[in-house]
């Protein structure tokens, strides 16, 4: 089942048209990688799914009902992470969930709960200090438990890990990767090696159009080059292959790199074995999110 589907959705401000036609699925209780360069329309997509913006046209589904604007009855299914959460820097992590429960409507026992279960899971428990004097990264994690406060089917992170030091980042993925099976995550960045790090599907964001979706595996699969990566010992032995092979391209170091159309892999593997070469590595390219990116953004 797709927890969130959108078909065909336009957004045009003044002249400018941001979305063209999107179409996106998103699988229940997959963390969903949505990228795209800052601009591409991102955010946009996320305030409309969450009835904050009204679409020109299309449809949004968020776990099987139909999105109305002004009428937020599926934003009960939604937790959400803005790119920079803002809170009450008088309270601390403990009083903020409590107002948050509260104003949200549920009871005392039922916050008391939620929030001691979610402090504990973002790092938080027993953290008495007010808000103000969070870093971006506590506050982070404070949004995310605020976010999924209200045990949400959705949990939509706008850039959660942008403006974090590399410490920060990895605490942030780590709880969204912890949350998967209470929750689908979908989150927007363009950082590419958060994506390939905690993500089952991904979704690439351009010019206001999806142009690349599915899982990981899948997508690995569909543009997967047959090419190879070698290297060898010595630079002797990377030029001897070359002059025998004109094809084979050089990269950094002593490494080379073939495509199976134009230089046959087991005629490259004969000569080597004839000429006795030493190999420190052999390997099939992949294809990488960072290839993939400039390739749709290249379009």
């Amino acid at each position: 089942m797709d927890m969130l589907r959108i078909t065909d959705l336009h957004k045009r401000f003044g002249d400018k048209e941001v979305l063209r036609g999107l179409d996106l699925s998103v699988p229940e209780h997959s963390v969903f990688g949505f990228i795209g360069q800052n601009g591409a329309g991102k955010t946009t997509t996320m305030k409309t799914v969450l009835g904050l913006l009204k679409a020109d046209s299309g449809e949004i589904c968020v776990n099987g009902e139909r999105v109305v604007y002004g009428q937020t009855a599926t934003n009960r299914y939604i937790g959400y992470l803005p790119d920079v959460p803002e809170f009450y820097a008088f309270m601390n992590a403990s009083e903020y969930l409590d107002f948050c429960g509260e104003i949200s409507g549920m009871s005392k026992r039922e916050t008391a709960k939620r929030r001691d279960e979610l402090l504990e899971l973002v790092g938080l428990a027993g953290e008495t200090h007010r808000v103000g004097g969070y870093s971006r990264g506590m506050k982070q994690r404070l949004g995310i438990a605020q976010a999924l406060l209200g045990s949400p089917k959705l949990l939509i992170c706008d850039e959660p890990t942008s403006a974090l030091d590399p410490v920060g980042r990895k605490e942030i993925l780590d709880i969204l990767l912890a949350v998967r099976e209470q929750t689908t995550v979908l989150f927007s960045t363009h950082i590419l090696t958060d994506v390939e790090r905690i993500c089952s599907d991904v979704a690439f964001l351009n010019n206001g159009v999806v142009e690349i979706q599915g899982s990981m595996s899948e997508i690995k699969t569909r543009f997967r080059i047959d090419g190879y990566r070698l290297e060898t010992a010595n630079e002797a032995d990377r030029d001897a292959i070359r002059r025998a092979f004109p094809t084979v391209k050089a990269e950094e170091g002593n490494v080379l790199t073939l495509t199976e159309q134009d230089t046959p892999m087991f005629d490259v593997l004969r000569f080597i074995a004839e000429q006795r070469i030493p190999l420190l590595k052999w390997e099939r390219c992949e294809p990488t999110l960072e290839s993939l990116f400039m390739e749709v953004t290249k379009k």
